[in-house]
Order: structure tokens, then sequence, then C-alpha cells
């Protein structure tokens, strides 16, 4: 990137304007910036975290890469093994030297606050800094937003609660009596975990949909369809897991056998500072209430540019298969929807690629007007 060229900050000059900006650099970043590259495409990646490693360097301690539903090989590239080392280590390390390796134009710690339109030109803002760009790949993911579900009398809880974003492992609840929320992929690792060392009980607002036949590949890509279709209406995208069903792995069977995953409860209707309290009427006492209610696309900082349709999404081209916002061209979103997978991701990256290509062959660069 060029140094500012010492014009007034509402005159775009191709001399400080970037062909694109990724925002991100976790795995759909990654794979974007790689991508442009091999196509000779301009960028900078911004990254809000200190350190390469994305959401994963800020998981719990106890989930090693045997937990992990597995990490997707970045372009050109080996993962780390399904191995007993943590995976808040094993995939940073992984991601810190592939950007060494790939020589990855990463600027850290950037927190952007807000995109803006100046004149076709987009505008990245973060704090007193910011960046002008032609074309955008949003891959920030959706670990900065976790979805907390307000209930009656939460706040009147005397013990402890964590969303998942915050969970500090298993040991720390040794021995409590603790209260799982959510029907997910989560839930169901967090209850095979706490089962053989504490107290347990489930709740969701749905009874679970479980998987009991292999998931082909066949059945991946009737999922991913699933989630395509609520993204090419603009509808706000549900996650790959909600519709391919929950699957028992050989570390969560201790717990099945103890029975925990049948004595699902509904939601609870208010909460005590002691406990919660059923729709019934009785009383559940517990001790730690954990909110594995899932996370909400990263995508606050792109309101300015009003990408979202009147069914609260953002819809993209291809039917929800592509990358492209279809109110904006020049946005490309990675990790959203479909794509919120580490192999969808990659796939992501390669189009996103393609489409910020597609769009600066067909619109005319800025000319200096010096």
């Amino acid at each position: 990137m060029r140094g500012n060229s010492g014009r007034a900050p509402d005159v775009a000059s191709a001399v400080d304007i970037l062909d694109s900006i990724v925002i991100g650099a976790g795995q759909a970043g990654l794979s974007s910036s790689h991508h442009l590259r091999r196509l000779g495409i301009a960028h900078v990646v911004l990254d809000a975290d200190d350190a390469p490693g994305g959401a994963w360097q800020h998981r719990w301690d106890a989930l090693t890469m045997q937990d992990v539903h597995g990490v997707a090989e970045l372009p050109g590239s080996v993962p780390p093994p399904r191995t007993t080392e943590q995976a808040n280590r094993a995939v940073p390390a992984y991601f810190a030297g592939y950007e060494r390796t790939h020589e990855v134009p990463v600027i850290r710690p950037v927190h952007v606050d807000r995109v803006t339109d100046d004149d076709g030109i987009l505008v990245v803002h973060a704090g007193d800094r910011s960046w002008r760009s032609r074309t955008l790949v949003n891959a920030t993911g959706t670990w900065t937003q976790p979805f907390l579900p307000h209930y009656p009398g939460m706040e009147t809880f005397l013990g402890e609660q964590f969303h998942t974003v915050d969970y500090p492992g298993p040991e720390h609840l040794r021995g409590k009596r603790v209260l799982v929320v959510g029907g997910g992929a989560s839930a169901v690792q967090f209850l095979g975990a706490l089962a053989p060392i504490a107290e347990v009980v489930w709740a969701t607002r749905r009874p679970p949909v479980w998987r009991h036949d292999d998931f082909t590949p066949e059945a991946g890509a009737a999922a991913v369809a699933l989630v395509e279709q609520r993204v090419a209406q603009g509808l706000a995208p549900q996650s790959v897991v909600s519709v391919t069903g929950l699957m028992l792995r050989p570390q969560e069977q201790e717990a099945a056998r103890r029975g925990v995953y049948d004595a699902r409860r509904p939601m609870f209707e208010r909460i005590e500072p002691d406990g919660v309290r059923w729709a019934d009427g009785t009383f559940e006492p517990v001790d730690v209430i954990l909110w594995a209610t899932g996370f909400r696309p990263a995508i606050g900082h792109l309101a300015p540019l009003h990408l979202r349709s009147e069914h609260g999404g953002i819809q993209l081209d291809r039917n929800g298969r592509g990358t492209t916002a279809v109110k904006d061209p020049r946005i490309q979103l990675v990790g959203y929807g479909p794509s919120a997978s580490t192999i969808g991701a990659n796939r992501a990256g390669r189009t996103a690629a393609r489409g910020v290509q597609r769009y600066l062959a067909l619109t005319p660069a800025p000319v200096d007007v010096a």
C-alpha cells in the first residue's frame, strides 16, 4: 500500500486506492488473499487480532485437534494432524506459518469500525486510520458476535454464566451442577465433556435432530444447499450444522451411556437466583448456566453500505452459491452462510477472488485527477 498522497480525503486518487481489501485473517481471509495474489490483485488483509490464528486462538484450552470437526488445508499447505494437541495452539501456529510462507500482506491489529462509500470508492475506517479500495472481501466470521438470548431473571442469577465464546473448559466446572442451553454441536460436545465430571441438565428450544446414517459427501452437499436457499432469498443464514443433524463421536459415548442426551428438557420459563423455573412450575437448582446458543455473522461494520435485504440477511449471487453481494457487486462475503466452514471458506476464497477480478475487469479504474 502506498503512502498518503496528501490530497484532501474526499478526493479519490488512483495512487492510494487498492484493488481490494480483505477484512479478517481466519481461514476464509487467508484463502481469499492467496487467490487474490494468484490473480495479481493488489490488496491488504486487515485483522483485528494481535496475532495469527483467527477465532481458533480464542477457543478453550481443553479443545484438542481430536475434538474439532477438522481443519481444511489452506491452499498449497498441509493442515495440522488430529492429535491431542490444543486446537488454540495448533491452528494459530499453522496460520502463522502460512502467513510467513505465502507472504500474506496482513496488517494487525486493525479493528474495523465501518465501511463507507466515497463517490464509488470503498473506505474502510479503523479508528483514526482508513484504507481506500475498489472492492472488499469480508471474512470476519461469527466468533465476535455471540448470540445470547434474554430470559426473565437472568440478571438475578447468583451462579456463573458462560457463553461458548468464554467457556472456561471442563475442569473449571468439575463437581458443579451445570445447565447446558442449546441444540447444536457445541452443546453436544459440552455435555460429552462434562457428564463424567459434573451433574448436567440439557435444555433446548426444539428437540434435537440426530443423524444416524453416514454423513456422505452427497448428504453434505444437500445440507449446504439448504443454507444456500436462505442466502439466495436474502434471509439471515443458518449454520450448516443446523441442517446436517447431530452425531455422537466416540468421546461423547460415555455421556450417552449415562442417558444425558435422552433427558433433554424444553426451555425453562425464567431464571431465578439459584436455578431455573420450568414452564410446569418445577424448580431446577443449578450452579452454572452454559449458553451454547451460537453466533451471528459479524457484519455490523458493513451497515453503512445498506446490503441487507428486507428479510434481514445479505443476498448473494448465483442463487446463494456465490460470494458477491447482490446489492453491491464490489462486496464479497466469505465465511458467510454456506461457506461458514473451513472447507467452504477455502472454496469461497477462490470464488471471491474471481468475483473481485470480474468486477475490476468490468469497471474502469479511477483516474488520478492531479
